[in-house]
């Protein structure tokens, strides 16, 4: 009997650590500082405001490449909207990203947040920028 209780146990124990770690649930308040301090440089989260970047405003959940924006040429055509996993991936190294998942093979964006809490963070920041409009 305890073999036949363990046994489905030892399973599922070992097909959730097959298949991927998934993103913690980030911070929007410590996101928000860290946007504030690595990334209004380049981006803000303002409507139409862009800077040497375009405005993040509401880029969780939109359509990758389809904000207008006159210098955004490495995404144009991309097929994929934004959510946590894609976010996570492109802050960690935006040129290995934009090859992986775009016929193009160039991205303006240098920057990379190497950080995972800080890109947690980060990332729950932009969706809770996105879901209040």
């Amino acid at each position: 009997m305890r073999m036949a209780v363990l046994l489905p146990l030892a399973a599922a124990v070992a097909l959730a650590t097959v298949s991927g770690p998934a993103l913690a649930a980030g911070d929007a308040a410590a996101g928000e500082q860290v946007f504030k301090k690595m990334c209004t440089a380049c981006h803000s989260i303002e409507p139409g405001v862009n800077k040497t970047g375009p405005s993040l405003d509401g880029v969780y959940g939109r359509k990758a490449g389809s904000y207008d924006f006159p210098r955004y040429k490495g995404l144009v055509g991309a097929d994929f909207t934004w959510n946590s996993e894609n976010l996570n991936e492109y802050l960690s190294n935006p040129k290995a990203f934009v090859i992986a998942h775009t016929a193009n093979k160039n991205t303006a964006m240098t920057f990379s947040l190497k950080n995972e809490q800080q890109r947690e963070d980060v990332i729950a920041y932009l969706k809770q920028e996105s879901e209040a409009k």
